[in-house]
């Protein structure tokens, strides 16, 4: 078991008061207390909303929350020296910080350009649909308002593929810019998923390559970062990233923790993408999110026994980052799939209490979403956060042999006192599972963490209970003796 815990440092609907940097500086030891042990920060360069802006509408790169540029200075979640300090005030707590990468597109150009273009269909991106002929495309950025401070290279139609609107006849339809045609190894969704949205950046001009390799040179210099966490990797070239990352690992000078965001429950495109990317990326678990949403959604019809089904985590676990919801699958927004309150436990439980995988815990399941009036899943959350971190070591033993109630146990081991523990969860009726811990626990009792099951199991010489959970809940085991000790 990695003994990673990560955490996603924010959701969609964060308020855009531009002190989001200053309250992870102040909530920095409290976050280590939790045990975390890295966070996934939102992008931090200027959007073209400006500080309204949740980061993935790209602007400027350089733009940190510097200078007044799309109506403010600040970012929505501060500015540069607020930015530098939250990561120093984390780092120092021993949390690594990883930053996330946008390189699929630029939003928001400050100047007009006629281009020729050809427009493709918008459901097969294959099909062409007229011949070549002029638009007028926002693709030149000269940010005016940053002077050319860091970097003075102006982007133009030439470092883009691809746009959505022709301002000369107001049409909002799928231009490929100069006959370009778009990347082949890229996503197939829809015949082609290399545009998704703005102004795609084109991964075939030297120009391009070099601009993004030059800024991630500055920014690893500037912010020091742990890590990257990359946006839309299924619609960029999937070997580009396997260069940008060499050249960041040798100025770092060690290791970089890396996740892409390859957003497709089909698990052979996420296996081909790790292949095609050298086996540099991690990828998040795509897979394994769906079975939960659908587990939480079925009215316990899902079959528990089969829940990491065609997951990256069973087929290979070392690259999988598993999650239960994150900022795109919240209420309203574009890949809304929320797994259900009732089963946020079972599902934290089973990315937190197993050896595979490295886990992300969602701001908004930690701290809840005021905006959507969804409150945080609260203490059982915590406590499964100390699990992790104070009782979850030795072999791990798996009881997936009912299609509703499953369990699996951690015999736990020498080197950490009172360590290990029982899992036991239904989706349907409640249950019990005779699960055998390890000897070494044998004439313990053992008692549910979480309360929801006032059971004393006391193990037998081998280390075997029975262990009993309630209708539609989970109930962790756990030596008795420890309660007092890490959860009062």
């Amino acid at each position: 078991m990695t003994n990673k815990i990560i955490l996603q440092g924010f959701e969609w609907d964060l308020p855009a008061d531009s002190q989001h940097w200053n309250k992870l500086k102040e909530m920095s030891q409290e976050l280590k207390e939790y045990g975390f042990t890295a966070i996934w920060l939102p992008p931090a360069y200027k959007g073209t909303a400006g500080s309204k802006d949740v980061g993935y509408g790209v602007y400027d790169y350089y733009d940190l929350g510097e200078f007044d540029q799309k109506g403010s200075i600040p970012t929505k979640y501060g500015t540069k020296d607020e930015y530098i300090a939250a990561i120093h005030a984390l780092q120092e707590q021993g949390i690594d910080v990883y930053a996330d990468i946008v390189f699929n597109h630029l939003i928001g150009g400050d100047e007009k350009e006629v281009v020729p273009a050809v427009k493709y269909d918008w459901d097969n991106r294959n099909e062409q649909i007229s011949s070549e002929e002029e638009i007028e495309a926002w693709t030149k950025f000269t940010f005016p308002g940053r002077k050319g401070k860091y970097n003075d290279y102006i982007w133009t139609w030439k470092n883009f593929s691809g746009v959505d609107y022709d301002d000369r006849t107001k049409d909002h339809a799928l231009f490929n810019i100069a006959d370009k045609g778009w990347e082949d190894q890229v996503d197939d969704e829809m015949g082609n998923y290399d545009y998704l949205m703005g102004c795609d950046l084109d991964m075939e001009n030297p120009e391009t390559v070099e601009q993004l390799d030059k800024w991630g040179k500055w920014y690893l210099e500037l912010t020091n970062v742990d890590g990257f966490r990359l946006d839309a990797v299924k619609h960029i070239e999937f070997n580009y990233y396997a260069d940008w990352l060499l050249n960041r690992r040798a100025e770092k000078g060690e290791p970089l923790f890396v996740v892409g965001e390859y957003w497709s429950g089909d698990l052979p495109k996420l296996e081909e993408y790790l292949d095609s990317s050298g086996n540099l990326i991690n990828l998040f678990d795509v897979p394994l999110h769906y079975n939960l949403y659908e587990a939480s959604h079925s009215n316990g019809e899902y079959d528990m026994s089969q829940i990491f089904a065609n997951t990256l985590i069973d087929a290979r676990e070392d690259y999988a980052v598993t999650f239960v919801d994150n900022h795109d699958t919240q209420v309203g927004q574009s890949l809304e799939s929320w797994v259900d309150g009732w089963f946020k436990v079972h599902a934290y439980a089973l990315i937190l209490l197993r050896k595979a995988g490295t886990p992300v815990v969602f701001w908004g399941d930690l701290f809840g979403i005021p905006e959507q009036d969804v409150g945080p899943v609260g203490d059982a959350l915590i406590n499964l956060l100390k699990l992790r971190e104070k009782l979850a070591f030795g072999n791990q033993i798996d009881y997936f042999d009912d299609p509703s109630a499953i369990g699996w146990v951690l015999t736990g081991d020498y080197e950490h006192e009172l360590s290990g523990l029982a899992v036991v969860m239904t989706n349907a009726q409640g249950a019990e599972k005779e699960m055998t811990i390890s000897a070494i626990h044998g004439g313990e009792t053992f008692v549910d963490i979480l309360g929801n099951n006032e059971a004393q199991v006391v193990l037998d010489d081998t280390g075997k209970g029975s262990f009993p959970v309630n209708d539609g809940q989970v109930s962790i085991y756990v030596n008795q003796l420890l309660v007092e000790k890490y959860f009062q």
